[in-house]
C-alpha cells in the first residue's frame, strides 16, 4: 500500500494526527512531489529561507527541490484571467542580510489568502521562463498575521542588467516619478513602458555603429514594464490612466506616473511592476489641439503617413481591403479621424504616405479622402494607372482655392525606385495670385523590415536595420533627379517631404545634407524631434528637407503630436477590443488617426506685391551653432548592436546620461 493510500486509511478510521493530516494534504494537492520525508507543517518550525531558494545568480541554487517556506503574503493575484497565485516576502528577522538575493517568492496556486497573513506552505522550487517560482503547492496552513514588509526603495535606471534580480517578486516603491515611454499594449494587456525619462532611437540622436550601441546599452537599463495584474486581452475598462482610459482621459507617451509601489515581477522576458495600490498620472506631454508653430507664414505644407487609407471598392462595399479598414464601418472611423486631423492642420498642400494605389478616379480613396474635406480640396492627378506596383502610393491633396499646381506632376520610376522604395512624385505649386512657386516631392522609401534581405541590405548590427543602401541609393537618385528640374517648371526652390524609413543620424538623410538639403526638423525644432514611436523610443522617419534656395523662405517647422504619443487603442480599429473598448476609446478627432505624427512646413512666399526670395529664414537657438546637428544626444533603437572593439568618443556615456535628466545639447556641451 502506498503512502497516500495507508494515510487515506487512517483518515477514515480517525486515528491521523495533526501533522499527519497536513501531510495528507500534501499527498492530495502536491502532484509531482518527491519528499522522501513528511514535510513539517507546524508553524514555526524549521523551515527554507527564500533568500537560499532565489540565490545571488539568475537561476535558483535549488531548482527542482522541494521546499517548506514560512513568509508572510504580500500580494494576491488569485481569480480568472490574474496571474494565478500570491507573493510572499521572508519576515525581518529571517532575512540574511545578503543585497544580492531577493526575499520574496512567487506561489503559484490560486489558494485563499490576504496580504499580511503569515502561511506556511510546501512545494516544488520551480524556474519559469526565468521566474523563480513555489508550484505543485499545498494549500497554505496559515500561521497569524503580520505587518508587511516594508517596501525596498529603488529606482531608474538599474546598475546592471542583473540589479533587478535582487528585488525579483519582492515588494518595491520607485523613489522619483517615472516617465511614459510606450503604450502600445495598453488596451490589449493593461501595459505601459516606463522610465527614468523620455528615449530616442540611436541613431536619430548619434552615429550608427559604436555611438548609437552605447545610447541602446544604457537606455536598456532603464525601462520597466507597469502591468495591471492580469493576463486578460481586451479588457472591458483599462486601468490606466486613473480611473481608467477614453477616448478623453489618454496616458501619452511623455507622461509621468507618480506613487508606483508594488510587486517587481519577471515575465514575458520583462521586468514589470504589479502595483499593489493605484499608481497616479500627471500629463506632462498633454496634447495640443493644433500644430504649435511660432510663425504659419503665407503657404503651409503638411507630409502625413495615413496609415493604410484604402477604401474598398470605392462604392461603399469591397470589404475587407488588402490593408486598411476591414469594413465599411472601420472606413467611416479612419475618415472621420483623418478629415479631423487634416482640417487642424490647415495646410494648403498635404502630401499622403500610405494612400491607397488604385489610381484617380472618382472612386479612388485619395479621391474618397479628398471628397471628405469638402469641395475645396482637391488632389494631383499625374496621369498614370497607378503609382508603380505597389498595393500603397505617395500622393498630394490641397486646396484649389489657396494653390494651384504648375505644370504637370512627374515620377520617377528607375534604378532605385523600379522596386522596393515607392515612387515618388514631384508636383510645383504656388498661392494663388501669386509668382512665386515651389516644387514639393513627397516619398516613401523602403523600410526597415528585414524580409528577403542579405548581403549589404541585411542588418548589420549599426542600427540602420535591413534595406539601407536601397533607402540611401533613394536619397541619392532623388536628389540628381530634382536638381534636373524634375517637373520640368524651372522652379528652383524645392521642398523634400514623406516617410523616408531613415532617422536623422542614418546615412539616407546625410545623403539629402550632402546634396545640399536642410533638415527642417532638426534645424527648427532640434535634436528631440520626433513623430514616431517604436517599442518605446521616439524619432522622426517623416521628414521636411529644403535646398539652400527654399531654405530662405521657411517660417517655421515642426511635429503635429496627435498620433505617435497615443495609445493604439483609441485609433478607429474594432477587432482585438472589447465592445466597450470599440465605443468608450472612440472620438472622430485627430487623436490616433494614424501611427505616424504629421510634419509641417510653413513658409514665407512672395505675393503678387513683393519680389520672390526676400524672406529672412528664422532658426531657433537650438540650431543656431552649425555644429549641433553632428553631437551626440540621447536616443534609442531597438536590436541596435555595435562592434565593442570600434573606438568611440567617452563623452558619450555622460552625454547619453545627462538626456535622461531632459537636458538640452546646448546645456551638455556646456558641462562637459
Amino acid at each position: 500500500m502506498t503512502l497516500k493510500q495507508t494515510l487515506l486509511a487512517a483518515a477514515v478510521a480517525g486515528t491521523l494526527t495533526g501533522t499527519a493530516q497536513a501531510s495528507l494534504l500534501i499527498s492530495e494537492y502536491v502532484e509531482g512531489s518527491s519528499f522522501t520525508a513528511l514535510p513539517d507543517m507546524t508553524c514555526g518550525a524549521e523551515a527554507t529561507r527564500i533568500s537560499a531558494i532565489q540565490g545571488n545568480t539568475a537561476a535558483s541554487p535549488l531548482n527542482g527541490s522541494d521546499v517548506v517556506i514560512e513568509a508572510v503574503v504580500t500580494g494576491v493575484f488569485n481569480g480568472a484571467n490574474r496571474l494565478g497565485g500570491f507573493f510572499v516576502e521572508e519576515e525581518s528577522a529571517d532575512r540574511d542580510g545578503d543585497p544580492a538575493s531577493s526575499e520574496g517568492l512567487f506561489i503559484y496556486g490560486n489558494q485563499s489568502v490576504t496580504p499580511g497573513d503569515t502561511v506556511r506552505v510546501a512545494g516544488k522550487v520551480t524556474e519559469y521562463f526565468d521566474l523563480t517560482e513555489l508550484t505543485s503547492i499545498s494549500d497554505p496552513v496559515s500561521c497569524g498575521t503580520g505587518e508587511l514588509p516594508p517596501p525596498a526603495l529603488v529606482s531608474l535606471p538599474w546598475a546592471s542588467a542583473e540589479a533587478p534580480e535582487a528585488y525579483e517578486s519582492m515588494r518595491v516603491s520607485f523613489s522619483e516619478p517615472l516617465t511614459v515611454n510606450d503604450n502600445y499594449d495598453l488596451t490589449r494587456y493593461g501595459s505601459l513602458t516606463l522610465a527614468s525619462g523620455r528615449h530616442f532611437i540611436p541613431t536619430h540622436i548619434a552615429a550608427p555603429g559604436v555611438d548609437a550601441g552605447l545610447v541602446a546599452e544604457l537606455y536598456a537599463l532603464d525601462r520597466l514594464i507597469l502591468d495591471d495584474g492580469s493576463n486578460q486581452q481586451n479588457p472591458a475598462a483599462v486601468p490606466y490612466p486613473t480611473p481608467g482610459l477614453s477616448a478623453s482621459n489618454t496616458v501619452r507617451a511623455g507622461d509621468q506616473v507618480h506613487d508606483l509601489t508594488g510587486i517587481l515581477n519577471y515575465s514575458y522576458s520583462e521586468w514589470r511592476l504589479q502595483p499593489t495600490s493605484a499608481p497616479s498620472f500627471s500629463q506632462s506631454n498633454p496634447r495640443d489641439s493644433q500644430p504649435a508653430l511660432a510663425d504659419r507664414g503665407n503657404l503651409v505644407v503638411a507630409s502625413f503617413n495615413v496609415l493604410n487609407y484604402f477604401n474598398g471598392d470605392g462604392l461603399g462595399g469591397g470589404f475587407p481591403t488588402a490593408r486598411g479598414a476591414d469594413t465599411a464601418e472601420e472606413l467611416s472611423r479612419q475618415t472621420a479621424k483623418l478629415v479631423s486631423a487634416i482640417n487642424g492642420l490647415d495646410a494648403d498642400i498635404v502630401g499622403l504616405m500610405e494612400i491607397e494605389n488604385d489610381g484617380y478616379g472618382a472612386s479612388s480613396a485619395i479621391a474618397e479622402l479628398a471628397s471628405a474635406l469638402g469641395a475645396s480640396w482637391s488632389w494631383v492627378d499625374p496621369g498614370l494607372a497607378t503609382l508603380g506596383g505597389d498595393e500603397i502610393a505617395v500622393g498630394f491633396i490641397y486646396r484649389n482655392d489657396r494653390v494651384e499646381t504648375v505644370g504637370e506632376a512627374a515620377t520617377l520610376a528607375s534604378s532605385a525606385f523600379s522596386d522596393l522604395n515607392r515612387q515618388p512624385l514631384a508636383q510645383t505649386f504656388r498661392r494663388t495670385g501669386s509668382e512665386d512657386g515651389l516644387t514639393v516631392v513627397v516619398n516613401h522609401f523602403k523600410s526597415k523590415g528585414c524580409g528577403s534581405a542579405e548581403g549589404a541590405e541585411a542588418d548589420l548590427g549599426d542600427g540602420q536595420g535591413c534595406w539601407n543602401p536601397t533607402r540611401t541609393r533613394a536619397a541619392e537618385e532623388l536628389a540628381s533627379w530634382l536638381a534636373a528640374d524634375a517637373t520640368g517648371t524651372g522652379e528652383p526652390d524645392i521642398l523634400i517631404i514623406g516617410d523616408l524609413n531613415a532617422y536623422a543620424k542614418e546615412d539616407p538623410v546625410q545623403a539629402l545634407a550632402a546634396a545640399g538639403y536642410s533638415d527642417l526638423l532638426t534645424t527648427f525644432v532640434g535634436e528631440q524631434a520626433y513623430s514616431y514611436v517604436f517599442y518605446g523610443q521616439a524619432g522622426y522617419l517623416d521628414h521636411g528637407h529644403a535646398n539652400a534656395s527654399l531654405l530662405a523662405k521657411v517660417a517655421d517647422a515642426g511635429v503635429w503630436h496627435i498620433n505617435a504619443d497615443e495609445p493604439r487603442g483609441l485609433d478607429y480599429n474594432t477587432e482585438f477590443k472589447s465592445a466597450e473598448q470599440v465605443t468608450g476609446l472612440y472620438g472622430a478627432d485627430p487623436y490616433r488617426a494614424s501611427d505616424h505624427d504629421p510634419v509641417i512646413v510653413a513658409l514665407t512666399m512672395a505675393t503678387a506685391d513683393e519680389p520672390a526670395g526676400t524672406s529672412d529664414p528664422v532658426v531657433t537657438d537650438e540650431a543656431a551653432s552649425s555644429d549641433d546637428s553632428t553631437t551626440v544626444a540621447p536616443g534609442s533603437s531597438s536590436g541596435c548592436a555595435y562592434n565593442p572593439g570600434a573606438p568611440f568618443d567617452p563623452t558619450l556615456l555622460l552625454m547619453a546620461a545627462l538626456a535622461l535628466a531632459g537636458l538640452t545639447l546646448r546645456k551638455r556641451k556646456a558641462l562637459l
